[in-house]
């Protein structure tokens, strides 16, 4: 990558964006590779730069459909936590949400992140129960997590109706004060420049129709650019995993579904953080453009389509209502849906498969975005070893098997 002074900063600044040079090269198919990786999503190009960087394996396709990060990592909602119930998943999200820390000194790229806080609510004594119970597991394994009263939730987010009378009463909740929101584009573009510097080729409108396999193994993947050969494949496009798997013969134990999510107009900063309610199913928190972000639960039937569903987003929005009542006054810029996978635990399905050189990371749910540099360094890992990480021993397919599970649904944030 060509390195700036500030002159050449100011130069380009003020040429009209014209003349500037590509922030990654956009290579033709070579006929093979040491790996190829299927979705240059954040999963994809994070796995693809880590492999690089930290394994010596440059010799790596990035193969997209469409264009890089057109595809969940554009649509999903920024939030990035550890605040996990199960020691297998806090330890996994809490060493991304480490990587997200330095992520940006480390790929010279800002990924805009913004450590507000996630504050999850308790509407009842039930719910403040669970809650503390939850926080205790937290600070038990070494992640950070408090209680707050109803009187410090109105302190730190007045907007909150926290009085007796409010629809769905606020007892109390508690907070992550690390977790927060990063940019979405930004995370996808940073990792696709570093695996780039480093000789990975992302190859966009490259859309893969079949994976070959003989004998048991994988010996490449067909695509609408002709047929790539490869030693190792990877299988890295949330929402549609199990039709990619399904090209090598294997049945996954996920359901895809939309996730909604709706945005405002932008307003002056008046929220920090993220709030989260698992009672009424929505979560609020505002981008560093201004606009309130809102999402809600998943669609209650399976979908591939990445488009807003009117009655699940007046749902949502009722409830937000309910708990930031001056928000009635906005007005909503645009709808959206992810396509998401989710398996029965609702946690990730990350690792090998039964065919020998195929390994996949799919399964995340509502998790995906805040994964991405542990799901990439650790998919890296196993991919460069043959073995799964450490930190993803848990999730491959082998517990559905076992009956292994680790049932994250509550954490997940969002009833699916």
């Amino acid at each position: 990558m060509e390195k700036y002074s500030l002159l050449q900063l100011a130069k380009h600044a003020l040429s009209g964006h014209r003349h500037w040079p590509p922030a990654w090269r956009s290579p033709e198919p070579k006929q093979s590779y040491d790996v190829v990786i299927i979705g240059a999503g954040g999963h994809g190009l994070a796995s693809a730069y880590y492999l690089a960087k930290k394994h010596g394996i440059s010799n790596v396709a990035v193969l997209e459909k469409g264009w890089l990060g057109g595809g969940n990592t554009g649509r999903n909602t920024t939030v990035v936590r550890s605040n996990y119930f199960y020691p297998q998943s806090t330890h996994f999200f809490e060493h991304s949400l480490k990587l997200y820390e330095s992520l940006s000194r480390e790929l010279n790229y800002n990924v805009m992140l913004s450590q507000g806080g996630v504050l999850t609510l308790g509407h009842s004594r039930h719910d403040m129960e669970i809650l503390e119970r939850w926080s205790n597991s937290l600070q038990l394994q070494g992640v950070d997590a408090e209680m707050m009263t109803t009187e410090q939730i109105r302190r730190h987010t007045p907007l909150l109706d926290t009085s007796r009378a409010a629809r769905y009463p606020i007892w109390g909740g508690f907070i992550q004060h690390r977790g927060g929101v990063a940019r979405h584009d930004a995370v996808a573009w940073a990792y696709a420049r570093g695996a780039d510097d480093r000789g990975v080729d992302i190859i966009q409108n490259c859309q893969v129709t079949g994976i070959r396999t003989s004998a048991g193994r994988v010996q490449g993947v067909e695509t609408g650019r002709g047929y790539i050969r490869a030693d190792k494949v990877a299988i890295a496009v949330a929402g549609h995993s199990s039709t990619v798997a399904a090209m090598a013969g294997l049945k996954l134990p996920i359901v895809s579904q939309s996730l909604q999510a709706v945005v405002s107009e932008p307003v002056k900063p008046c929220l920090n953080g993220v709030v989260l309610s698992g009672l009424v199913h929505a979560y609020v928190s505002q981008s560093d453009r201004g606009e309130i972000l809102i999402g809600g639960g998943t669609d209650r039937y399976p979908s591939y389509g990445q488009r807003g569903n009117l009655p699940l987003v007046e749902e949502t929005l009722a409830a937000t209502l309910n708990l930031f009542p001056r928000f009635s006054r906005l007005k909503l810029m645009r709808q959206w849906a992810g396509t998401v996978d989710i398996s029965p635990d609702s946690s990730p399905i990350i690792g090998k498969t039964p065919v020998a050189g195929l390994y996949i990371s799919g399964g995340w749910g509502t998790g995906g975005f805040k994964a991405i540099p542990a799901g990439g360094e650790t998919l890296a890992h196993t991919i460069a070893s043959d073995r799964p990480h450490p930190l993803i021993e848990a999730f491959g397919l082998q517990r559905f098997v076992d009956g292994a599970l680790i049932d994250e649904g509550a954490a997940a944030g969002v009833a699916h």
